[in-house]
């Protein structure tokens, strides 16, 4: 039997895959991307009682955000910029030889949504940097402002939207997974999309005069999931032995 014969018996689609250092690459941007969006997340649980504070009077949280100094900013910087690496990975993650031939619509499908995805959420991130600062400067005059901007730029763009085409690259990446046999990683990207897919019901809640509270707990499930799943695939990756090549 030929090496190329036997290569070919343990892996029957070894012309679709990635090289080795590519996919040390993917995984470890995969890994870093899974535990980096987290850590200013949870700082800003920690110090500025997030999300939680989102729902609060306006010149509540404005005035909190004015005490929190420069550190605060660039928490919401590094949270912006996790969001905006969703952009460059989800392609990556995404688009293979092999699911251009026999999946072209799904793979590209979640290239794109999961590449939108993370600029819109980093568009709504953006405003905690760019924008919130100034308008903490004034904060009794601000308030009007700070709604207006915290409903379009963070509900509507940020979380809704950014949420929605979330959901969407997650539910493309499981069948493409499914499809390959990867089942646990498939289950866990169906699991968070449909989680994080009912969590922007809050958004429509609070458009209608709601707390969207009851949606709350679906959104943090989902991206807990994200988060294993983000970690599961870029372990993945990292396991393929020298020679052997996989999807992601």
């Amino acid at each position: 039997m030929t090496p190329t014969l036997s290569r070919r018996l343990h892996n029957p689609h070894p012309h679709t895959l990635r090289t080795t250092p590519e996919s040390r690459t993917l995984g470890l941007a995969t890994i870093a991307l899974g535990i980096g969006f987290n850590l200013p997340h949870a700082w800003l649980a920690a110090n500025f009682d997030y999300p939680a504070v989102l729902r609060e009077p306006a010149a509540d949280v404005l005035a909190s955000f004015a005490n929190g100094g420069p550190s605060l900013v660039l928490a919401w910087y590094a949270f912006t910029l996790s969001a905006l690496a969703l952009t460059a990975l989800a392609p990556a993650l995404a688009v293979t030889p092999a699911r251009l031939a026999t999946a072209p619509a799904t793979s590209i499908g979640a290239a794109i949504a999961g590449a939108l995805a993370g600029l819109a959420q980093a568009v709504g991130l953006a405003r905690w940097v760019f924008a919130v600062p100034e308008l903490a400067k004034t904060p009794d005059i601000s308030s009007q402002a700070f709604t207006l901007l915290n409903h379009w730029g963070g509900v509507a763009i940020g979380e809704h939207l950014g949420q929605l085409l979330t959901a969407l690259f997650l539910a493309q990446m499981a069948r493409l997974q499914s499809a390959e046999a990867r089942r646990t990683s498939a289950a866990l990207a169906a699991s968070a999309a449909v989680a994080i897919a009912i969590g922007t019901g809050e958004g429509i809640s609070i458009a209608l005069g709601g707390t969207g509270k009851a949606f709350s707990a679906f959104t943090i499930a989902g991206y807990l999931a994200l988060t294993l799943w983000l970690l599961g695939t870029g372990m993945a990756l990292l396991r393929r032995p020298a020679g052997e090549r996989r999807t992601a």
